[in-house]
């Protein structure tokens, strides 16, 4: 009986190499689709938001038809990258001032090429948890309420970010770019015929993606950029669901090496509770110092950890990432770490460089949170709702009912910013956000 589970259990595990293999190109240490193989050897030459690459996708979403596309963007210090997303559009033509366009900025799937959610078999869908019940992936994928936007009328576009599928390294967490992948989505379905995308669009986004609607809110000059795949969009609102924004937590006033270590060092006691939160950390300072080049993972990490964690990165989206640190490391992962941080002033400088800028966002913007959020501490948006208040911004931050955790926020969400949504496109008054409590 043990010789044929055994004979079961290779002849199974051949199947299952075969069927990522076969037909399957290797890159940067992961297998990737050939699309995405091929958009990885890619030039980021054109215009911001110009789609180079597309193909269609087929997806069961009534009256919808969908397409992968790779586009041009740029980082967080305006260097050209390269971008993939999944495009949703209703099917029939397009009322003559065009489809309003909702931009998805997707939550924490992981670092390496393989990574985006564009990538799964079906990704046309509404969002899917891995770790809610009814998760069928290894990873989030989706779009929140993708099927109520399409039949309202509307364009779905969720940017893969860069470095999740289009070649580069992921600068994960980097708002500022991740901000700048979402607006260049945004660009990238308006400009594409089919899709009949018009001139107004809504950025909604979770966690990771969260924090990008933050920043987009607040690039201003960026939205306003001529000479772009589709210039003069009008972004009106955006919608943040339990997001991360570090530079509202840096100290203020200009910052000096004391301070810059405190800030770390916050930053360290904050993620470190458990193996999985370590994780997201982690990640974050490597897809910081991919944005940064002032910066080395050895400022931080100890030599062997900075190999393994590099190691780890490249090649693992989230869930694996995690697990793989806790079987080697269990609750000793943080002898990955220095026991003093180098170099602490240019990483903070970078955290906070890279973050949500110091600018009024262009719309409204408005925050669900849950009180029972332990991966993203819910103080961030408070302390982002006081700074752009102060700003003159109209900043609403939503406690949901119950005890809602970072993972069932979008979910309880949905039916409050639905209606928002609708209103922003209709243009109908909406209240000051910084006068209730």
């Amino acid at each position: 009986m043990a010789t044929k589970r055994a004979t079961a259990a290779i002849i199974s595990m051949a199947l299952a190499c075969s069927v990522v293999l076969v037909g399957t190109p290797v890159v940067a240490g992961v297998a990737l689709p050939p699309f995405y193989e091929a958009a990885a050897k890619l030039k980021a030459e054109g215009k911001l938001g110009q789609i180079v690459k597309r193909e269609p996708v087929a997806t069961g979403l009534p009256g919808a038809r969908a397409w992968r596309i790779v586009y041009i963007s740029s980082d967080a210090l305006e260097r050209k990258t390269l971008a993939s997303a999944l495009v949703v559009a209703p099917v029939g033509p397009a009322p003559k001032q065009g489809r309003p366009v909702i931009a998805w900025a997707h939550g924490t799937t992981g670092t390496a090429q393989n990574c985006g959610p564009s990538q799964v078999f079906d990704p046309a869908q509404p969002l899917n948890q891995y770790f809610l019940v009814g998760g069928n992936s290894w990873t989030d994928y989706g779009l929140p309420s993708v099927d109520a936007f399409i039949k309202q009328g509307y364009v779905v576009v969720g940017t893969d970010y860069q470095g999740l599928g289009a070649g580069g390294k992921h600068q994960y967490a980097v708002s500022a770019s991740n901000g700048r992948d979402v607006i260049n989505s945004v660009r990238a379905a308006s400009s594409m015929k089919e899709t009949g995308g018009g001139g107004k669009a809504i950025v909604y986004g979770w966690s990771q993606g969260g924090g990008a609607t933050l920043a987009a809110a607040s690039l201003a000059g960026y939205i306003a950029q001529n000479g772009t795949a589709a210039d003069g969009i009008a972004f009106l609102g955006f919608v943040a669901l339990a997001p991360h924004e570090i530079a509202a937590m840096a100290p203020k006033g200009t910052l000096d090496a004391a301070g810059a270590a405190k800030m770390l060092e916050e930053l360290v006691t904050n993620f470190s509770d458990n193996v999985f939160n370590f994780s997201h950390f982690a990640m974050l300072l490597w897809g910081t110092q991919a944005a940064y080049p002032d910066t080395r993972l050895t400022d931080i990490f100890t030599d062997e950890g900075a190999a393994t964690f590099d190691k780890i990165a490249s090649q693992k989206c989230m869930h694996p990432t995690s697990d793989t640190l806790n079987y080697t490391f269990g609750a000793n992962f943080k002898t990955l770490l220095k026991p003093e941080v180098t170099n602490a002033l240019a990483w903070s400088k970078a955290f906070v460089d890279g973050s949500v800028p110091p600018v009024k966002p262009v719309a409204p913007v408005i925050i669900y949170w849950g009180t029972a959020d332990t991966v993203v501490p819910p103080v961030m948006g408070q302390l982002y709702r006081k700074q752009m208040c102060g700003l003159g911004a109209n900043v609403t931050r939503v406690q949901l009912d119950g005890k809602q955790t970072h993972f069932s926020t979008p979910g309880a969400a949905a039916p409050l910013y639905l209606p928002w949504i609708a209103d922003r496109f209709a243009d109908r008054p909406i209240a000051d956000g910084c006068t209730v409590p």
